[in-house]
């Protein structure tokens, strides 16, 4: 195996929800290893600004929405074309809404599952067919509340655990030929590494004092555990969800009874 600086040296990467936050961070470490990244998302300034600062002659920024099977498609071709093969799909993008089930209607739910759970299968069957070819891998950004439920996250929650189970069955699918699939699981992770949530302080510090690791996450502390799923260093790892969570989920959800500061 290569040095950690070079893991993806010749590969090539597609990275869905690019244009910020996990995705970017995403893109940026493939790059930094050595990887051609295609840097996909709905905003296509945001594309573009994540990608003005990479290797021009490794990096490309596309626009992409994708609840289009057929604009998701056209995205992997590009990186095929433009790269010659496919190595890596990282379905990152997705979108969040909260309340109750009354709180939302139908609408709302076929959108949330078209982008979070849709989305998903869309980069994943348009990705597999060159896989295939590579020995490739698929690496979904799930989510801790994809595992386990929120209050007032139900429609975000399902959509997230179709993600998680999908990765499950794609894993066994297509184990035998070679590709693997995996998924992180984040908990709440800011759009920047600065992240700044005074804007809600007080659910803020509800959530640091569930926290083992007493901070929340970094879009880089996500990147670098799918960059890992990525690699050859994980190349016994498929089926995973994986929560990138600090400990999070490891507590039963019983309070600290010590009353540790």
């Amino acid at each position: 195996m290569g040095s950690q600086e070079s893991r993806f040296d010749d590969r090539v990467v597609v990275v869905t929800g690019a244009g910020s936050g996990i995705g970017r961070a995403t893109a940026r470490r493939f790059s930094e290893e050595g990887a051609m990244v295609v840097l996909a998302d709905l905003d296509a300034e945001s594309a573009a600004v994540a990608t003005a600062d990479l290797p021009t002659d490794r990096s490309m920024g596309v626009s992409l929405d994708v609840v289009s099977f057929d604009d998701v498609e056209r995205v992997v071709s590009l990186a095929v074309e433009n790269f010659g093969r496919l190595d890596v799909m990282v379905n990152n993008a997705d979108i969040s809404t909260g309340g109750s089930i009354f709180d939302s209607d139908p609408a709302d739910w076929q959108r949330v599952m078209a982008v979070n759970a849709g989305g998903v299968y869309h980069g994943c069957r348009a990705a597999l067919p060159h896989l295939l070819r590579t020995k490739g891998c698929i690496v979904n950004t799930a989510s801790v509340s994809g595992l386990r439920a929120d209050w007032g996250m139900s429609l975000y929650d399902a959509s997230k655990a179709a993600v998680a189970n999908l990765t499950r069955a794609l894993a066994l699918d297509h184990g035998a030929d070679g590709v693997r699939v995996n998924a992180v699981c984040p908990t709440i992770t800011p759009t920047t590494e600065a992240g700044d949530f005074t804007d809600d302080a007080v659910r803020m510090a509800r959530l640091l004092e569930r926290i083992p690791l007493g901070r929340i996450a970094r879009p880089s502390d996500i990147a670098a555990v799918i960059t890992f799923l990525a690699s050859d260093d994980a190349r016994f790892v498929t089926g995973v969800n994986l929560p990138v969570d600090g400990g999070l989920t490891a507590s039963n959800g019983q309070p600290d009874m010590q009353q540790r500061s």
